[in-house]
């Protein structure tokens, strides 16, 4: 299954698949928020991209994606294209795809 209606349905599904960790952007590094461990973006693979519009605006699209870290951390970053998403897009960008 790789298309998914909701964003939760998505998560649940790379949380199956392993995906634990729930990283953010923040200022100057990709946090693992259980693990507490930061990372710099050429220390993390985007392995999958997921993409979901908004109902009813394009300001509504969010973004998940799942994320290998360089030892062997996996998790999910969602980021939303509203105006208080709180993540750092310009660390997000200069993360490398697979």
């Amino acid at each position: 299954m790789t298309n998914f209606d909701t964003l939760s349905e998505a998560v649940n599904y790379l949380t199956k698949e392993g995906y634990t960790e729930d990283f953010k952007a923040e200022e100057q590094y990709i946090k693992a928020l259980y693990s507490k461990k930061e990372y710099l973006p050429k220390e993390l693979i985007i392995t999958k991209t997921y993409r979901f519009d908004g109902m009813d605006s394009p300001e509504d699209e969010t973004e998940l994606f799942a994320i290998i870290a360089n030892d062997g951390t996996k998790g999910t970053l969602v980021m939303s294209y509203s105006a208080q998403h709180n993540q750092n897009v310009e660390l997000i960008k200069q993360i490398k795809n697979k």
